[in-house]
């Protein structure tokens, strides 16, 4: 546990709003995240968290899929694949593509089973990623878990289902936008379009999803969007800059087959994965310190005074020199 009385905590106690806390009150929020990063072990718990995801990934392209054949053709799913191409790993892309073609290939008889399945068993297993993601911000948070099972599993579960069903949309939709513009004699602006439209809509979807994770997966009183809005914009901006610079290295500089062998792909996908999340939570720590620094109730619902909040950031300050 950091010792908050060597901590800096110096300007905006009495800040209304983020853009309201000083600029030395920005400097220890800074001092204190990267204090946090350490001393909560995020790079440990992202590890942990990136085993879970991994053995989420295959059930939940399971779900994808039959979902997916629901609203359009799922042998056209795999050529969707390099909407993502810059962000994340040709090694993840070939993987994901290839268990997409062998799901696709199989007999809509399957794939009906599949989707009957898929959303018990399939979604079961890859609920447990997202509950590895809740307790990671349970971490960042200085939170325990406090919810009981049935509500956590389906907090968790509304978090999976979402996150498929909006996948399912997104690519439904680079099938849907083509058909329209086509119809109305553009069709040959639609891979322009859609090239150049991926990278805001990919930076909207991240800070929705950024956001909600977030807003509801501690075990707290969810946050007022004013104060997490600006940590998770800048998670968002910072995850699509390092996934692309760590595809461009993983593309140009490392060669993980030459190491790992047959195991290099999965290797360079589970690697992105824990970059990713090592960025998430590192958001998830500025987001606790940007609460911490001020007196302002920053829960939602009227406010409270502090230790009436429901959340330990919320209701505590940092001790240190000019608090």
């Amino acid at each position: 546990m950091r010792d908050e009385a060597t901590l800096p905590c110096a300007g905006g106690r009495e800040a209304g709003s983020v853009l309201a806390i000083p600029l030395a009150g920005w400097k220890a929020i800074l001092v204190r995240t990267w204090q946090a990063i350490g001393e909560d072990n995020v790079s440990l718990i992202a590890g942990g968290a990136t085993f879970f995801l991994i053995l989420a990934v295959f059930p939940a392209l399971t779900a994808f899929v039959a979902l997916y054949g629901l609203v359009a053709d799922v042998g056209t799913v795999d050529g969707h694949m390099g909407l993502l191409a810059g962000v994340m790993p040709q090694s993840g892309i070939d993987i994901v593509s290839g268990e997409l073609k062998r799901l696709a290939s199989q007999p809509q008889g399957q794939l009906g089973v599949g989707f009957a399945i898929g959303l018990g068993v399939a979604l079961w297993s890859a609920n447990a990623g997202v509950k590895a993601l809740f307790s990671a911000l349970n971490i960042a948070y200085n939170e325990s878990e406090k919810r009981g099972f049935v509500r956590l599993t389906l907090t968790s579960f509304a978090f999976t289902i979402a996150g498929i069903f909006g996948a399912v949309a997104l690519l439904a939709a680079t099938v849907v936008v083509p058909a329209v513009l086509g119809y109305v004699g553009l069709g040959s602006a639609a891979a322009t379009l859609i090239s150049v439209l991926r990278w805001p809509i990919l930076l909207l979807v991240l800070v929705v999803g950024i956001g909600l994770l977030f807003k509801y997966g501690a075990s707290r009183r969810p946050p007022r969007w004013r104060w997490i809005s600006w940590g998770t914009l800048a998670t968002a901006v910072m995850w699509i800059a390092v996934s692309a610079a760590f595809s461009f290295y993983l593309a140009h500089f490392a060669d993980y087959n030459a190491t790992y062998g047959s195991l290099g792909a999965i290797i360079g996908f589970m690697m992105w994965l824990y970059v990713s999340l090592v960025i998430l939570l590192a958001g998830a720590e500025l987001n606790a310190e940007i609460e911490h620094q001020v007196a302002t109730d920053t829960t939602v619902g009227p406010d409270r005074p502090m230790g009436k909040r429901r959340a330990v950031k919320a209701d505590t300050l940092p001790q240190g020199e000019g608090c």
